[in-house]
This record gives structure tokens, sequence and C-alpha cells, in this order.
């Protein structure tokens, strides 16, 4: 594979909730990009899925355990040199979040967004402080 075809992204988006306000693709675009350069070029095959609480309590409840709905699951398939993953949002959360913590809409999906594409890079907060501290600079200093 050649070293530009490696770095190209593929970028689905599937809009499968009724919510509204959903981040445009040329939006999710650009945080995607944003999150898989901010080591260095890379390239990818990217579904990201938004859906309602239905669906999301499902893929929790049968890829993680957990009885209800998250905001953002990652689903890696392959993190070599072209990353290819899956991040399924679930809107009501993000809506939920968002009045909770007093964030804009906008600014909370950018942030699970660039959240969601470095697990796929790699990063993952749940494996210890030093780690959730290298994940959390590092989506700080994508998303300034």
């Amino acid at each position: 594979m050649s070293g530009t075809a490696s770095k190209r992204l593929n970028l689905s988006v599937q809009y499968a909730s009724r919510a509204e306000n959903l981040p445009a693709r040329e939006l999710l675009r650009t945080w995607v990009r944003a999150a898989m350069h901010a080591d260095g070029p890379r390239g990818g095959d990217i579904t990201l899925r938004f859906v309602d609480a239905d669906e999301g309590l499902a893929l929790n409840r049968d890829y993680r355990g957990k009885d209800y709905p998250t905001n953002v699951l990652s689903f890696i398939y392959d993190d070599g040199p072209r990353i290819q993953g899956d991040l399924v949002f679930c809107a009501p959360v993000i809506v939920r979040e968002t009045e909770e913590q007093g964030k804009p809409l906008t600014a909370h999906y950018a942030h699970l967004v660039v959240h969601g594409v470095l697990h796929l890079r790699g990063y993952d907060h749940e494996r210890g402080e030093a780690d959730a501290r290298q994940m959390e600079d590092k989506e700080r200093t994508i998303l300034a």
C-alpha cells in the first residue's frame, strides 16, 4: 500500500437516530481528521453511527455487559497502519449530558468524536491514571 493510500480517510456516517441537531458530515470529518492526524498522518476506514437509546442500550449490554446506554462506544477492528473501526454515539444520552453539564451540544459532540477516535488509535483512559491523563491531554490539544 502506498504512503498516500495508507493516509486516506474513508469515513461513513450513519444517522439512525430521530434526534435533532446531529452534527453534519463535514463537521464530523473535520473532527475525525484532527484526531487521526494528532500524532502524524494516519488513514483509516471509520464508521460513525448515531443511534437512539434502544440501540445504544442493546450494544452496551451485548458488548460491555452494562445495562444502560452510554454516550459513545468504540469498536476497533484493526489498529495497524490503517485504522478500521466503528464509533456509535447515543444521541439522547449526549443531549442529556449537555443539559446536565451546561455544555453546547456541538462542543460535546466534538469532544466525543475526538475521544472515540483516540480509542480507535489505541488510547485508553481505563488502563490507569497515567493513561487517562495522557488521553485527556491529547483531547485538549486536538480540541484547542
